[in-house]
This record gives structure tokens, C-alpha cells and sequence, in this order.
């Protein structure tokens, strides 16, 4: 017997993220009925779902919600793409509405958000989900499973270094708020800090170097690695050999020198992450607290500067 399709609301539709959930949807053969954003350039809608009602207010949202319950429509789950800091608030107004929520990363910026969070999940029996696509990279995957495979007690050194170049208007917007958006650590780093506990172990030691608006770097001591790492949104921390092919992002993690390549296979991983949700397979808060308290962590340490164990790019800094 074939599953019938699931009903989606969606908030933060106009986000530059929305699209890959839109996609989402689409392939997992659900239906998107309501969508909401302040912003209304959001014509993107119209190649997956033009009849979706689209909302700008947050109140006549809320009342198409209760408006499509009392007429027998129920919405199974609410997409959530809309700044950091609102997260908390919309996963609450998904749950009020007995729909399961699927939120972006950052779940929430701050970890004592996650444990009232977890007693709401447990007072209204829904769940909720958030975005941890590189668990589902094939690289990655493969990594975990060749370091699960090795000596248990093996400490691995890893440098990691992540630069995805932004131009003037991301210090003009709610990104960089550190109070709205969590700060580099948090907006761009958190996927990776996951993925790094993931397969190495919990956080014994987070020592911060740098926290500038547009970089940051620091020292993690895991249960078996230790991670120099460094974020950054400046073209000039690209090198040199990547900004000759016009490229104005660079990623690497090195473990024990060795290069892992994960740079393609992202553009369907949002695509896998509906499906893992929809077996009922999907990330909750369990899996998110991890990289939370990490990058709270770091967004509220007092940097040392260059001393220790520090990431080889702070050398020419």
C-alpha cells in the first residue's frame, strides 16, 4: 500500500536555504500547503508549488494553520528556514499545531534551549527534526566507518578550514548579529563541528585563538582527535590557487595529513535528509546538543591568541 503524501508548511520560503527544501518536498512526493515570509520575492515557489497560499504575516499564518485544522486539513510537518535566533519560536508554533517540525541548522542557538524544547516534544508527542546533512555525505560516511574500523584508543590530528567568502551586506544582516545569528562559529561552522563529534568523540578541551565578525579559530581535544580549526567569510583567506579557478569558496579537513574530499555531493543531501525523516529515521535533539554546546561554547569564550596548538593559516595572520 503506497504512502499518502504529506502535508508541509514552510517558514523562511524567501531564505536562501529554502529552495533545497522546496526540492525536498517536491521529490519526496509530499505537498506544500502554506508558506510564510516577511520577504515576498519569492517566485521560486512557482517551479514546485504555485498553489501553496503564501503568507507575509506571521499572524495570518498562524490563522490558516487553525483554519485548515478545522476544516479536516491537517499539516504533518513544518519546514523551518528562518533566522537563527527564531527557531526556538517556530519549532514551538509547529508543535502547538501537532505537526512535526524539520529545522535548519543552527536547531537553536543556545543549550539550555534544547532541554525545553525536549520538554515540549515530550508533552505534545511530536517531533522534532533538524538538518545534519554531512551524517549522510558519502565521503563523510566513509570516513566514520574507516576510523570506527581502526585502533579504538588511535588519536587522530585533524585541521579543518573552512572559507566561504561574503560580501558587504552579511554584517548589514541578521547573519551578522552575533545575538541573532550565533557568530561565524555558529552560522558556518556547526555542521562541521557535528560532523567532528560524530565520528571522533564528545569535546574534552575547546580552546578559542581568534573571534573576529568574520573569522574564528580554535583547538578541539575529542575523545580520539585533535582539531585545529578555522572558519572565515574573507576572500583573502582563499588561497591563492583556488581564487585562479573563480572559485569563492574553500573547504578542507586533513586527517593525519591525509586530505578528505567532500567539495560535490551536497546539492541533494537536504533531498536524503526528508527521506531519513520520513522513514522516521531522521536527527533529533539528541543528535543536535553536541554541536550546540560547542559552538556556544566558543561564542562566549575569551580568546587566547596565538599560543598553543593553533591552525597553520593564523601563522601569516
Amino acid at each position: 500500500m503506497t504512502e499518502s503524501p504529506k502535508n508541509f508548511g514552510i517558514i523562511g520560503v524567501a531564505g536562501y536555504i529554502a529552495v533545497r527544501h522546496l526540492h525536498a518536498i517536491k521529490e519526496t512526493g509530499n505537498n506544500l500547503l502554506a508558506s510564510l515570509d516577511k520577504f515576498d520575492s519569492v517566485g521560486r515557489i512557482d517551479s514546485y508549488f504555485p498553489e501553496s497560499d503564501f503568507f507575509v504575516e506571521f499572524e495570518r499564518f498562524d490563522r490558516h494553520f487553525d483554519k485548515l485544522k478545522r476544516t479536516g486539513t491537517k499539516i504533518d510537518y513544518v519546514s523551518i528556514c528562518s533566522p537563527n535566533y527564531l527557531h526556538d519560536s517556530h519549532i514551538r508554533f509547529a508543535l502547538r499545531h501537532q505537526a512535526e517540525a524539520i529545522c535548519e541548522k543552527p536547531i537553536v542557538l543556545n543549550p539550555w534551549n534544547i532541554d525545553a524544547l525536549q520538554e515540549i516534544e515530550n508533552e505534545t508527542g511530536r517531533k522534532i527534526y533538524t538538518v545534519l546533512q554531512l551524517r549522510l555525505h558519502p565521503k563523510i560516511l566513509e570516513l566514520r566507518e574507516k576510523i570506527r574500523n581502526g585502533p579504538k584508543d588511535k588519536i587522530y590530528d585533524i585541521d579543518m578550514t573552512y572559507v566561504t567568502s561574503r560580501g558587504n551586506w552579511y554584517s548589514i544582516s541578521w547573519k551578522g548579529d552575533i545575538q541573532k545569528s550565533g557568530g561565524v562559529a555558529t552560522n558556518i561552522g556547526i555542521h562541521f563541528f557535528d560532523m567532528l563529534s560524530w565520528i571522533f568523540g564528545d569535546t574534552r578541551k575547546n580552546i578559542v585563538h581568534i573571534s573576529k565578525p568574520d573569522k574564528a579559530a580554535g583547538y578541539l581535544e575529542l575523545e580520539n582527535a585533535r582539531v585545529r580549526w578555522f572558519l572565515s567569510l574573507d576572500y583573502d583567506d582563499i588561497p591563492t590557487s583556488v581564487k585562479q579557478t573563480g572559485k569563492r569558496t574553500f573547504r578542507s579537513i586533513t586527517v593525519n595529513g591525509e586530505e578528505i574530499e567532500f567539495s560535490e555531493g551536497f546539492g541533494d543531501l537536504h533531498t536524503v535528509t526528508y527521506r531519513e525523516i520520513l522513514a522516521g529515521r531522521g536527527f533529533g535533539l539528541k543528535e543536535a546538543r553536541q554541536s550546540v554546546e560547542t559552538a556556544y561554547t566558543i561564542r562566549n569564550a575569551k580568546p587566547v591568541g596565538l599560543q598553543g596548538d593553533y591552525h597553520p593559516l593564523l601563522k601569516s595572520k
